[in-house]
């Protein structure tokens, strides 16, 4: 180590601070289109990160390519659904759920073009549904509730982010998809409808921030630094003076008029850090707890070929993360 090497060393230790982790590549988070993580970039924007003290570089993704991006090692972190954060571990990989972000509260969405009223009158229709995501799993409980089974529609293979064309060309009768596409499906075909949404599943779908192993390990410290910027985030939606500006941004990320999507933000229930904490160290069966949603998932999951054994459910997430950062 050179003379110059010891005194920087020097003081960085005097400064309560380690040298690799000062000079430590950013945390690289893949994040998509959805409220719950578009708000990601007001922590990017407004310089929170930063203010934590931790360099995060938050790369966008359409979210199928999110999660190819995290499993194939390119990325940190991904935000999922908590159904589809076991799959990113279904190969073995054991990555772990640490920041709770939202649940959604109707903003995914079975779209149903005019004539079609309810559910029941899906039978003998044809749904466009990107088969094996979160809208396939609303889309059967929902049938399940008023008497019908998948047998009973036709499911037609179709990426979120197309769904509102294959509506709007009447391929199909109705799709599955969250917000913005959602509500682009809605405009896109005059007198179409919702006719049921996350809104009667709450707890169904929850969002997080799902982190490798690896960086988990190596990276803790900072980590817990960003679940702190998280309820950084919450409270700048939160606050009546800052709101406009943070729908603002997101909008902006989503190539979404701010208007609009200001419309969106009450189908997402952003989760806090103390009450993401509740969620997370719950143990009850259902939607009140991530262990009891992600159960559900699970069986899914594995009913539907997206991967072929159940997985390790408490080991799919870490509260402690979030219950440090409140700490501090």
């Amino acid at each position: 180590m050179t003379t110059i090497a010891r005194r920087l060393a020097s003081v960085f230790l005097a400064a309560g601070l380690a040298a690799g982790s000062l000079f430590a590549a950013p945390l690289k988070i893949a994040y998509s289109d959805w409220p719950g993580w578009t708000a990601l970039a007001i922590a990017e924007q407004k310089g929170f990160f930063k203010d934590a003290g931790v360099e995060v570089e938050l790369l966008w993704f359409e979210y199928g390519p999110s999660m190819e991006a995290f499993t194939a090692g390119k990325v940190d972190a991904v935000t999922v659904t908590n159904g589809d954060a076991l799959v990113t571990s279904a190969g073995g990989a054991k990555n772990v759920a640490i920041i709770l972000t939202d649940y959604s509260n109707g903003n995914d969405m079975i779209v149903a073009k005019p004539g079609i009223e309810s559910l029941k009158d899906l039978k003998g229709k044809k749904i466009g549904i990107e088969v094996g995501f979160v809208e396939h799993l609303l889309l059967l409980n929902g049938l399940q509730k008023v008497g019908l089974a998948e047998s009973d529609v036709e499911l037609v293979p179709t990426p979120t982010n197309q769904t509102p064309q294959v509506l709007a060309s009447g391929q199909v009768d109705a799709i599955g998809a969250w917000q913005p596409n959602s509500g682009a499906a809605l405009k896109a075909v005059a007198g179409s409808k919702a006719i049921y949404t996350s809104a009667d599943e709450p707890g169904l779908i929850y969002d997080a921030v799902v982190v490798t192993p690896q960086s988990l390990a190596e990276r803790r410290a900072d980590w817990v630094k960003v679940a702190q910027v998280w309820d950084r985030v919450v409270a700048f939606l939160a606050d009546s003076k800052t709101r406009a500006e943070g729908i603002k941004i997101m909008a902006a990320r989503a190539g979404v008029d701010a208007s609009e999507y200001a419309s969106f933000m009450p189908g997402t229930r952003f989760l806090s850090l103390a009450e993401g904490a509740t969620i997370l160290g719950s143990s009850a069966s259902g939607f009140g707890s991530l262990a009891g949603s992600s159960k559900i998932a699970d069986d899914f999951n594995v009913k539907n070929g997206v991967y072929k054994e159940a997985q390790d459910i408490p080991a799919s997430f870490d509260a402690s993360i979030t219950a440090d950062a409140l700490k501090k």
